[in-house]
């Protein structure tokens, strides 16, 4: 099981707020969309962000050596820039669903699938972009133990056949607007420069870096996509 080399508290105010957790062989990164999310991923290095200006935080820091991040890891500010310039529009509630019965564009809901069972848009698949942690081995019950100490019973990780799944259902030119839970945005704020990430943002990033040439964003996510009282239904 990994050693906690260090423990730091620290603070921070700028507008992409991350507390770096490390240890010796595991990382955790909580990405917020609607309520912290997170992922642990083995020898990666990963990042807390906190939803709102000058919280304050722990840093645990370890002296591996830290590899190379995968795509999903990726900073913000870079998965943003290239949103932006593959020109992936974000719409609302009501345009996805014009879009998805008139232009025949699919919603890929990437929750977790006991979230996409429970309800979700009629006609929307899923492929979820993380999940819970799954195996029992001394290496998952390592990270689920760094989970826990910070307070999270749940630990996931990010779905290393989001791709491959992808790739099966959908080819290249397919119409794909991509929803979460909450959405995030691309747009600035006066708090938020850089706009706020999300499992959808993230999802359509692995998109357009893997060759997608429609992918939209559910902007507020599918949240509002309920509260507008849309089609949805579940399998319950």
């Amino acid at each position: 099981m990994a050693a906690l080399t260090s423990l730091t508290s620290h603070s921070t105010s700028s507008s992409s707020l991350y507390s770096n957790f490390h240890t010796s062989q595991f990382t955790i990164a909580f990405v917020p969309d609607s309520s912290c999310f997170s992922t642990v991923r083995s020898g990666k290095t990963s990042r807390l962000r906190f939803t709102s200006l000058n919280r304050r935080g722990l840093s645990v820091r370890s002296a591996a050596t830290k590899p190379a991040k995968s795509p999903a890891e990726e900073d913000w500010k870079t998965k943003r820039a290239l949103l932006l310039e593959k020109r992936v529009r974000s719409v609302d509630a009501k345009e996805a669903h014009r879009l998805q019965k008139e232009n025949n564009f699919v919603i890929l809901d990437v929750r977790p699938e006991a979230e996409f069972k429970e309800a979700h848009p009629a006609g929307a698949i899923n492929i979820q972009i993380y999940r819970l942690i799954k195996e029992w081995t001394a290496w998952d019950i390592a990270r689920r133990a760094a989970f826990a100490f910070f307070g999270i019973f749940a630990g996931t990780e990010e779905n290393p056949e989001f791709m491959q799944s992808v790739e099966s259902k959908f080819d290249k030119d397919a119409k794909i607007i991509v929803a979460c839970s909450a959405g995030g945005t691309m747009k600035p704020t006066q708090n938020l420069p850089e706009g706020q990430q999300s499992r959808s943002l993230i999802a359509a990033y692995l998109l357009v870096l893997n060759g997608y040439k429609n992918v939209y964003h559910l902007e507020g996510g599918l949240y509002t996509w309920f509260k507008e009282e849309l089609p949805s239904e579940s399998e319950e």
